[in-house]
């Protein structure tokens, strides 16, 4: 599986960023794909996930109400976006996507794409 983010970004604290992920190869049966985060220092953490088919989403305590994540169209079924509003300076991370097992196990399955940077001034 590769995965390749892009959208990150410098953006002051209040605004808005959206992330897109591309994932290819084999993604499994479930193909259920979550975005990721790591900050400085800390471990890296999940921030939100979809379901194959988009109709079940779940996010981080931290994210909720500010964040939302969408799959790609039918031509594009394999991108994954994050639509990311009111961003806090502790939104600061490195933000990553991979394959999770499942909707109830999102432990990732895929080795790390480069990640995407974004970098909340307060």
């Amino acid at each position: 599986v590769q995965l390749v983010e892009s959208g990150g970004g410098l953006v002051q604290a209040g605004g808005s960023l959206r992330l897109s992920c591309t994932a290819s190869g084999d993604l499994g049966i479930t193909y259920t794909l979550a975005w990721f985060r790591q900050a400085p220092g800390k471990d890296r953490e999940l921030v939100a996930l979809i379901s194959r088919s988009g109709s079940i989403t779940n996010y981080a305590d931290s994210v909720k109400g500010r964040f939302s994540i969408s799959r790609g169209d039918a031509k594009n079924k394999n991108t994954i976006y994050l639509q990311m509003d009111t961003l806090k300076y502790e939104d600061t991370a490195a933000y990553y996507c991979n394959v999770i097992e499942s909707i109830t196990t999102p432990a990732p399955v895929a080795s790390w794409g480069q990640g995407t940077q974004v970098t909340v001034s307060s």
